[in-house]
């Protein structure tokens, strides 16, 4: 015969061990629920942990490491505190290569801002949900290849052989591409060998960054604003100069705070289409691995953490962390 719960539809009783984690349960959250300040600490402590020792723990490692110098005759890292290796990290060519870095990641948030606005405009004021929605993932569909992939990839379209060429020269356009690649600086043996294949890829795998910050900022300026500067007679382009940029530029702010650090401390686009001049990324590889000179490595870690903390505190200022 089947149990009398059963026959009627319901679940045999639980047995007493199940009672008694119910009770155990119970007594353990009306403990917590008294003490709001203890189970906060509960609940934040794992993230604060892993905050303090992983990640803040590691930069410190950084700090430490980069007062500490390398010695010259033996090659052995010389743990006392000393300023050698930042005034080692001081000399021209290692200043030239923070520079450089500086540049481009500077050159990289100018244009993406340039490119991300109008279609973020577009997708914020005047696309149907649909096609905002087919943007959308247009712009975070490359996002989820790999990026090794998306790198190499520029590399063949850059190459001598590759689409862009093939292009310009069916275009008989082959003496604006070899006037261009003959400049100082900025050219090289093909596009991608050149700070402008450099250029172009970095500003390919970061600009979705860019995009979607400004959209969501965008998204919040309140249509009444834009019809009440229509009624008091301002013209579209009026509107947009003093009303939609200026709420809409913490979302720029935001994304370059992306693009910009993203940039300063790449190393893969570099080594992979640039040519023969470093970037911070890369020295900092070739120093702790190649060279062993960690304290090197480290003083040059510091440049973009110094760089991001003064432009952090900048974007704060400008309201940027309101558009994250």
């Amino acid at each position: 015969m089947r149990p009398r719960n059963a026959i009627r539809g319901r679940a045999p009783a639980a047995g007493p061990g199940a009672a008694r984690g119910r009770g155990a349960a119970r007594a353990i959250a009306t403990f917590l629920f008294l003490r709001p300040r203890l189970a906060l600490a509960l609940l934040l402590a794992p993230p604060l942990l892993w905050l303090g020792v992983v990640y803040l723990g590691s930069l410190a490692s950084l700090v430490v490491q980069s007062l500490f110098h390398l010695d010259g005759f033996t090659g052995q890292v010389v743990r006392r505190p000393s300023l050698a290796t930042y005034r080692d990290l001081l000399t021209p060519a290692h200043m030239d290569i923070a520079i450089r870095t500086v540049m481009m990641a500077a050159a990289v948030t100018g244009a993406a801002a340039i490119l991300a606005f109008p279609l973020a405009y577009y997708m914020a004021r005047f696309a149907s949900s649909r096609i905002k929605a087919a943007l959308t993932l247009g712009v975070m569909l490359p996002l989820w290849s790999s990026y090794l992939v998306r790198v190499y990839s520029w590399k063949l379209i850059l190459a001598r052989e590759g689409v862009v060429s093939w292009f310009v020269e069916r275009a008989r356009l082959g003496w604006i591409l070899e006037g261009v690649l003959a400049l100082p600086g900025i050219g090289g043996p093909s596009l991608s060998v050149s700070a402008i294949g450099t250029f172009l890829a970095f500003l390919y795998v970061w600009l979705p960054y860019m995009i979607l910050p400004i959209e969501a900022a965008l998204e919040r300026v309140p249509p009444s604003l834009l019809e009440a500067s229509s009624d008091l007679g301002a013209r579209p382009a009026q509107t947009f100069r003093r009303v939609t940029l200026p709420l809409a530029f913490p979302g720029v702010v935001a994304g370059s705070i992306f693009t910009f650090s993203l940039t300063l401390g790449d190393f893969i686009v570099p080594g992979t289409l640039g040519n023969s001049s470093l970037f911070i990324g890369q020295a900092v590889l070739a120093h702790q691995g190649t060279a062993g000179n960690i304290p090197l490595a480290a003083a040059f870690t510091l440049i973009p953490m110094a760089i991001m903390a003064v432009y952090l505190v900048l974007a704060r200022r400008l309201g940027a962390f309101d558009a994250l």
